[in-house]
C-alpha cells in the first residue's frame, strides 16, 4: 500500500506479508492514520481536510492478491463492475482533492466509491477503534452465526424463496387492483364498445366526408366550374384537344417541307395526350357527379356521428377504435379474471409454504449453531482477559425478509451478577476488539475474508493476557493475513512481519515514515515496547521473545 499527502504523512509504502503483520511505534507516530489510508480505499468516507497542508490531494493505492479465500465471489464482483482482474490482482487507487470531486479507480478503470466499498467487505475485515464496529450491527451478527453454522444453502434457499413469494404476490395483487378498477368501470367500457362498434368507423372516413361535404355544399359552382374546364378542353371548334390536333397536321405538313421540325412531334403528340386524358377526367367527374341535397344531409348526420365520437374518444378516429379495443381488452378479463385469480391464489399459497419451510429450516441451523458459537467463544474469553465473561447468541423470530425471519442478538455478561445485554451496550473498544478476535478464531475455518485488521486489538491488556492474545492472532494468521496495531511486546514477537511506524521531523515539517524491522534492529524495538529499548535486561528480554518464535514450528500462512 502507498499513501501520499494524507494528514502527517508525505509519502509512505508498506508491503504485507502473508501470516502476522504488526505496525508498532511510539503513541502519535501515525499507526492508526495509516489504518484509517486503508479504510479510506476501501469505500470510507472522506473530505478535503484529510489532504496534507500544501498538497492538492490526497492519494492512497494498493495492490491485493486476489487467488486466495474468496476469490470466486471477489471476482464475480468484478465482472459485476466491470473490472477486469490481472492474473488475480487487483489495484485500487483513490484521490481526495482538497476541492473538486474525489475519485477512484480499479485496475486502472474508473469506478464509485460504492464499488469499492464493496469489493472491501470482501477483501479486508477492519476493526478500527475510529469506527463503528461491524460486530455492533445485527445485520453482521446474523452474518456471523450464518458462517459458523454453514448455512449458505438455507440462507439462499430462503433469499429465492422470499423474492419468489415477493414476485407472486405483487403480481396477484395487481391483478385483483386491475379486476376490481375493471368491475368499477364495466358499464362504461361496455359502453364505448357498443358506441364506437355501432358506428364503425372507417380509417380516413371523416376527412373522405369533410371533402364530400364541400362538394356537395357548392353544387352548382362545382358543375359549372366542370364544364367549363370540360368545354376549354373538349369543345369541337376552339377546345385544347381539338385545336392541338390542328395543330399536329400542321406539323405534319412542315415535316415534309423542313424535316428539322420533327423534334416537336415528341412535344406536340404529349400535349395533345395530356389534354385529351384530361377532358376524359372532366367528363368523367361530370357524369359521375351526384349533387343530391339528400345526400349532403345523409353525410352531415354521418360527420355528427364521427364528430361526437372524436370529442369523446379522440382526437383521431385511430384513437377512437384504440380506445374501443382497449375498453373490450378490459372486458375480457371479467371473464378470465377468475381463472387467473385462482391459479395465482394458487402460487401463492405454494411460494408462501415454499418460504415458510425455508425459513424454518434457517431457524433450525442458526439456532442449533447459537449454543455452539457461544460456547466456543466463551471458551476463549477468559484468556482474552475477560474471565468472567459470557456470550449468549439468542435467535428470536422476526419479520420475514430476504435474510430468513430471525433477528440475531448478541448478549455478553462481563460481570457477575448482572444481566446479559446486548453487545452494543456493555462492551468498551478494546472488549470489542478481542471478542471480534475471539470470533475471527472460531470461524476461522468459515470466514472467506482473505484480510483482517485489528487497530490496538491489546487495548487495555497485558501479561499472561496479552500472550493470549497473541496465541489468538497467530491462530487466525494461520489461514488469513492478519495486520495488527500494537502496543504489546508479546504480539510484536510473534509477528511474521514487522513494520515499524515513526514520525520524523525535516526543516519544520512532520513526516511519517515506515520500516520493516529485522535482526537487531527488531530486537530493539521489542525492547522499547517492553519499557526501555537501552535496558540490557529488556533487551534479553526481547531477544528470548523473539527466539522463542524463531524455534516454534513453521506456519504456512495462506
Amino acid at each position: 500500500m502507498r499513501v501520499r499527502d494524507l494528514a502527517v504523512i508525505a509519502d509512505v509504502s508498506l508491503h504485507l506479508e502473508p501470516g502476522l503483520n504488526v505496525l508498532t511505534g511510539e503513541t502519535g507516530a501515525g499507526k492508526s492514520m495509516l489504518v484509517d489510508a486503508l479504510a479510506l480505499l476501501l469505500g470510507e468516507r472522506a473530505s478535503g481536510d484529510l489532504v496534507r497542508p500544501g498538497a492538492d490531494r490526497a492519494v492512497v493505492e494498493a495492490g491485493f492478491d486476489v487467488t486466495g479465500p474468496g476469490a470466486d465471489e471477489i471476482a464475480r464482483h468484478c465482472r459485476d463492475a466491470g473490472i477486469d482482474l490481472d492474473e488475480g490482482r487487483l489495484v485500487v487507487r483513490r484521490e481526495i482533492r482538497v476541492s473538486g470531486p474525489n475519485r477512484a479507480w480499479a485496475n486502472g478503470s474508473p469506478t464509485t466509491v460504492g464499488v469499492l466499498a464493496e469489493l472491501g467487505r470482501l477483501l479486508v475485515d477492519l476493526h478500527g477503534q475510529h469506527e463503528a464496529q461491524s460486530l455492533l450491527r445485527p445485520v453482521a451478527q446474523r452474518a456471523i452465526l450464518d458462517a459458523f453454522a454453514g448455512a449458505e444453502a438455507e440462507r439462499s434457499a430462503a433469499a429465492s424463496a422470499y423474492a419468489t413469494a415477493r414476485e407472486v404476490g405483487a403480481a396477484l395483487g395487481t391483478l385483483v387492483e386491475r379486476h376490481s378498477e375493471v368491475q368499477r368501470r364495466a358499464d362504461y367500457l361496455r359502453h364505448v364498445v357498443q358506441e364506437v362498434t355501432a358506428a364503425a368507423p372507417k380509417p380516413g372516413e371523416d376527412e373522405t366526408l369533410a371533402v364530400e361535404a364541400r362538394r356537395l355544399g357548392a353544387g352548382e359552382d362545382v358543375q359549372r366550374l366542370a364544364e367549363q374546364i370540360a368545354g376549354a378542353l373538349d369543345d369541337e371548334e376552339q377546345g385544347a384537344v381539338e385545336r392541338l390536333r390542328e395543330a399536329g397536321r400542321a406539323l405534319a405538313q412542315l415535316e415534309r417541307l423542313d424535316p428539322s421540325a420533327d423534334a416537336w412531334r415528341e412535344l406536340l403528340d404529349g400535349a395533345f395526350a395530356q389534354a385529351d386524358e384530361a377532358a376524359r377526367a372532366v367528363r368523367d367527374y361530370l357524369d359521375g357527379l351526384d349533387l343530391d341535397p339528400a345526400r349532403l344531409e345523409e353525410v352531415e348526420r354521418r360527420r355528427d356521428v364521427l364528430f361526437r365520437l372524436l370529442q369523446k374518444y379522440g382526437p383521431a378516429l385511430d384513437d377512437v377504435r384504440r380506445t374501443a379495443d382497449e375498453a373490450r381488452a378490459e372486458l375480457d378479463l371479467l371473464d378470465t379474471a377468475a381463472f387467473d385469480l385462482a391459479a395465482l391464489e394458487e402460487r401463492k399459497r405454494d411460494a408462501d409454504a415454499t418460504l415458510t419451510q425455508a425459513t424454518a429450516a434457517l431457524s433450525a441451523k442458526r439456532k442449533k449453531a447459537a449454543g455452539r458459537l457461544a460456547r466456543e467463544v466463551g471458551k476463549l474469553l477468559p484468556d482474552l482477559g475477560m474471565p468472567t465473561g459470557v456470550v449468549t447468541v439468542e435467535v428470536q423470530a422476526g419479520p420475514v425478509g430476504p435474510d430468513g425471519a430471525d433477528q440475531v442478538t448478541f448478549l455478553v455478561q462481563l460481570n457477575p451478577g448482572l444481566e446479559a445485554r446486548p453487545l452494543a451496550d456493555v462492551a468498551s473498544g478494546g472488549e470489542l476488539s478481542r471478542l471480534m478476535l475471539a470470533l475471527k478464531v472460531v470461524l476461522a475455518a468459515h470466514d472467506r475474508v482473505p484480510t483482517l485488521v485489528f487497530d490496538e486489538v491489546d487495548q487495555g491488556v497485558g501479561g499472561d493476557v496479552g500472550q493470549h492474545v497473541a496465541d489468538a492472532l497467530v491462530r487466525v494468521a494461520d489461514t488469513r493475513q492478519v495486520l495488527v496495531v500494537t502496543h504489546l511486546a508479546a504480539i510484536a514477537a510473534r509477528a511474521d512481519h514487522h513494520l515499524r511506524v515513526r514520525k520524523q521531523v525535516a526543516r519544520g515539517v512532520t513526516a511519517v515514515e515506515v520500516e520493516a524491522l529485522g535482526g537487531e534492529v527488531r530486537e530493539q524495538e521489542v525492547a522499547r515496547m517492553l519499557g526501555d529499548a537501552g535496558d540490557r535486561a529488556l533487551r534479553t528480554h526481547a531477544a528470548d521473545l523473539l527466539r522463542k518464535r524463531a524455534g516454534a514450528a513453521p506456519r504456512v500462512a495462506r
